[in-house]
């Protein structure tokens, strides 16, 4: 698991000893908290890393339902929130393997590999529909790497191992991917500021 004190992440909430031992107790009511509180990063993982509003609700079903199944293998040595963190990356990067999407991703350009990219994201980015379209536009694997390390900060290792990879796929992916959203985002706000002037 990654390192949680390097990047914030939406998934990064205190769950109190208290509703975490009443939930492994059985309690519906701590499991319905626990499912309100982290509703919304999990379905904004899985929108961001699969692209697709009904595959996220899914995948916020399926990890909720496996959090209630596998409570009791929570041992409390990490935060709760890094635990259900991996189980929804796990369970949207499983659903995108099983739907071969995976395979899609940037490929290397003819004039070879790209240095890798750490620099932030452009300043059109700030604009969150904006950035939400231009991802989409993205092949998955590629858009899959770039949330994954930019977003939720898992390193290229950890990504690697997650997506079945190597960290040199991971790196190469986000540097191509972070120079194509930086493409894409220079298109859209100029179609944008064209319009504005028209």
């Amino acid at each position: 698991m990654p390192p949680e004190s390097i990047r914030p992440s939406s998934f990064a909430i205190d769950v109190p000893d208290a509703l975490l031992a009443r939930a492994r107790a059985g309690d519906r009511v701590a499991f319905e908290q626990l499912y309100r509180w982290f509703e919304r990063p999990v379905f904004t993982l899985a929108l961001r890393i699969g692209g697709d509003r009904d595959e996220a609700a899914e995948v916020l079903q399926e990890t909720m339902l496996k959090v209630i199944d596998r409570i009791g293998d929570f041992r409390g040595s990490s935060p709760f929130w890094g635990w259900l963190r991996q189980i929804a990356v796990n369970e949207a990067l499983m659903r995108l393997r099983r739907g071969r999407k995976l395979a899609h991703e940037i490929p290397e350009d003819a004039a070879g590999e790209l240095a890798e990219d750490h620099a932030p994201l452009p300043p059109a980015a700030a604009d969150a529909a904006l950035l939400q379209r231009t991802l989409a536009l993205l092949p998955v694997a590629t858009r899959s790497v770039l949330w994954l390390y930019h977003a939720e900060g898992y390193t290229h290792e950890e990504i690697a191992q997650l997506m079945q990879r190597t960290p040199s796929f991971s790196k190469s992916q986000l540097a191509r991917g972070t120079r194509r959203l930086r493409a894409l985002l220079q298109i859209e706000s100029s179609t944008i500021e064209g319009r504005i002037h028209a």
